[in-house]
């Protein structure tokens, strides 16, 4: 038996039930599709963390200050650490110092340990030179032996440090010359030495006595 033609009341209603049936088929996928979030939602539900205790309370506050006195007293320790070692550093430098200076000390002990006694010689070569240019031209042997012993004797106390200050005809310096006059010279330029009246002298580079001197005006 042929089907009826396309526009048949015949397929109208198979039409109509063919939707029918779709329609019934999407609502079970809708519902299935609810209860599969209503599932999810249950499920979330029970795996939700419970509310938590005054008790767990109180011990996540303890271990939270705990955790910032721990921190407090890790960034005082560093801060004591660095000033012990500032301290440190410190006491180093002036220890340095201290042993620099005892140094340097005992250093100018050692220098000018026998300064009283070459200022008193200076006295003895002084008088030395005194004799000595009194002495006439002839050759004897009193005045060759004096000589013999000033030149020893200059040369002991080099040996020890002494050196004699130039100052004729030097720019008057007052650190190292003692002017006990000033007088009139066609020799020299005002303000030049023009005559040594007592020799000066240095002790390992330290002024033990100064020049005495004449300068030009």
């Amino acid at each position: 038996m042929n089907k009826g033609k396309r526009g048949d009341p015949l397929d109208d209603v198979l039409n109509l039930k063919d939707k029918k049936e779709d329609m019934k088929e999407d609502m079970k996928e809708d519902k299935k599709e609810d209860m599969k979030e209503d599932m999810k939602d249950n499920m979330k539900e029970k795996v939700k963390e419970p509310e938590e205790t005054e008790e767990a309370k109180t011990d996540r506050f303890k271990k939270a200050k705990h955790k910032e006195v721990k921190e407090k007293e890790e960034v005082a320790q560093k801060a004591e650490e660095e000033a012990v070692g500032i301290k440190y550093l410190r006491l180093m430098a002036d220890f340095q110092n201290y042993k620099r200076r005892v140094e340097k000390e005992k250093s100018d002990i050692y220098a000018f340990a026998n300064e009283k006694i070459v200022l008193e010689l200076l006295d003895v070569i002084d008088n030395f030179e005194r004799a000595l240019s009194h002495q006439g031209d002839e050759d004897n042997v009193i005045s060759e032996g004096m000589n013999m012993i000033y030149k020893q004797l200059k040369a002991v106390l080099e040996k020890s440090g002494l050196q004699e200050i130039e100052a004729l005809g030097q720019e008057f310096d007052p650190n190292l010359h003692n002017a006990v006059m000033m007088e009139e010279s066609e020799e020299y330029e005002p303000g030049k030495v023009t005559l040594v009246m007592q020799k000066g002298y240095f002790l390992n580079k330290k002024v033990l006595r100064h020049t005495m001197v004449r300068v030009a005006k």
